[in-house]
């Protein structure tokens, strides 16, 4: 495996889009004084990021909180089933 990329390695990503995104994205760049490339890079990363985060991550209410750290500290019984099927894995 690759180790991982420091800030003065790069690595290259070729995407087509319209003529009409292409124009946006150009004068988004412009605008934010970042150049093209710059532009998509930071707002796919920041993208990617939030929905990795997203995908990644389970948010609990207080009670459900409460709920399973209840369930992790006092299991129930195993079942016959659980039983016999942990007897098979053996």
């Amino acid at each position: 495996m690759p180790a991982a990329a420091t800030s003065s390695e790069s690595a290259r990503i070729n995407l087509r889009t319209s003529p009409q995104a292409k124009a946006l994205i150009e004068r988004a760049a412009a605008l934010t004084g970042a150049t093209v490339s710059s532009f998509i890079s930071q707002t796919m990363f920041e993208a990617s990021s939030r929905i990795v985060n997203q995908v990644e991550t389970i948010t609990l209410t207080q009670e459900a909180f409460e709920a399973f750290v209840q369930a992790c500290e006092n299991p129930p019984e195993p079942t016959p089933g659980l039983i016999k099927l942990m007897v098979k894995a053996k």
